[in-house]
């Protein structure tokens, strides 16, 4: 099996705040491109980028797997929305072969390099780890995961639970809406909710 172009991978150092986006899928076509799967529905930080940190596939699935090691840097020819996930041409990886080898690897992209969002508007990687309070200030839980359920988004919380004496992780469910979420702290790494802990 042929491997991308030499030279094409340029051996990096992940950047300090690097995010991991997503994972290359599988071949697409037969001129090299690759197909993306996001780990968000929001791909506008992929699909403004013209250069992608790799890394190999999780150890799970790295078996066989050839194309580089460590982390590396590459140059984004093209991508696009396709499907319910992107496609892209790489730089140097111009057949399908080369783009089956490529198969599992990790995409990452520096969070300084996110497009600006809109007032109101947040990337889910923001919201990782936020403690949410609700208005009297009783602690509901930390994000722990964001759901899509149609039009909205839904925050997982992860919190503390006793249950006949015994402390238990639980989960709680908040819509991620403005008739709920009063305000997002990013800088205290806070959301304030009008949520109670019995709903």
């Amino acid at each position: 099996m042929s491997s991308p172009a030499s030279g094409v991978f340029k051996a990096s150092s992940p950047p300090d705040d690097a995010v991991e986006l997503g994972r290359i899928q599988d071949a697409w076509g037969i001129k090299g491109w690759v197909r993306i799967l996001p780990h968000s529905a929001d791909t506008s930080a992929l699909l403004a980028s013209y250069e992608w940190f790799l890394q190999p596939p999780e150890a799970r699935f790295a078996r066989g797997f050839s194309a580089f090691a460590g982390c590396v840097a590459i140059n984004v020819l093209e991508v696009k929305a396709h499907s319910e996930g992107l496609v892209a041409q790489l730089d140097g990886v111009s057949d399908r072969n080369s783009a089956e080898a490529l198969k599992g690897v990790r995409i990452y992209l520096p969070r300084s390099a996110f497009p600006a969002t809109p007032e109101g508007e947040y990337y889910w990687v923001d919201l990782l780890g936020l403690d949410v309070v609700n208005r009297e200030g009783v602690h509901l839980g930390v994000v722990r995961d964001l759901v899509a359920t149609g039009p909205t988004s839904v925050l997982v919380l992860e919190y503390t639970d006793t249950v006949d004496g015994a402390e238990q992780i639980a989960e709680r469910m908040i819509p991620f809406v403005a008739a709920y979420i009063d305000d997002v702290d990013k800088a205290q790494r806070r959301i304030t909710a009008d949520w109670q802990t019995d709903y």
